[in-house]
């Protein structure tokens, strides 16, 4: 049993490390795009600059969602070794997934508009899809977590080893 634990251990680090990598590489591709956007020896117009610049905010959130994203698992399962059974560990586990979808989506939405809204307006109701989708999943999270509430209710020994658990990663 102890041999498949640290098997899906290692398989966790690699998956950590991944997003980490992927992140770095994101920012390191938003970093070369905006020097490219910003040096006034290309001839480029302003508003082509203006699309690198909106391009290189779109790396940048993905980027960040992708360290987020690394961060919640390394924290989740590998440092607490957490085994999702109780309703607080779940929701927290969610909740911060759901963040960074929400937020991702958000950005992207209006990265879309800025993009869309002179030059192709036609494609302004993809970024809308995307808007609402982001305002579906916030809705149906605060559903989530108003239901969650309740469940906690009935094991609030569950809260507490969390909130220890908190304290002892934190550190």
């Amino acid at each position: 049993m102890k041999f498949i634990q640290n098997i899906f251990l290692l398989g966790y680090m690699l998956i950590v490390g991944l997003f980490f990598v992927c992140g770095v590489g994101l920012i390191v591709l938003a970093g070369v795009e905006t020097w490219a956007a910003l040096d006034f020896r290309d001839e480029l117009k302003v508003r082509e600059r203006f699309e690198l610049i909106l391009e290189c905010v779109g790396l940048l959130t993905i980027a960040v969602a992708s360290l987020e994203l690394g961060q919640t698992v390394l924290e989740e399962e590998v440092q607490r070794s957490v085994n999702i059974s109780s309703p607080t560990r779940v929701r927290r586990f969610l909740s911060r997934f759901l963040i960074v979808v929400v937020v991702s989506l958000s950005i992207e939405c209006l990265i879309g508009v800025f993009q869309f809204m002179h030059g192709r307006p036609e494609y302004l109701l993809h970024s809308a899809s995307i808007g609402l989708a982001a305002a579906a999943i916030l809705a149906t999270w605060g559903m989530f977590v108003r239901m969650n509430v309740d469940a906690e209710k009935l094991e609030p020994h569950a809260m507490h080893e969390v909130q220890a658990e908190d304290k002892e990663v934190d550190g």
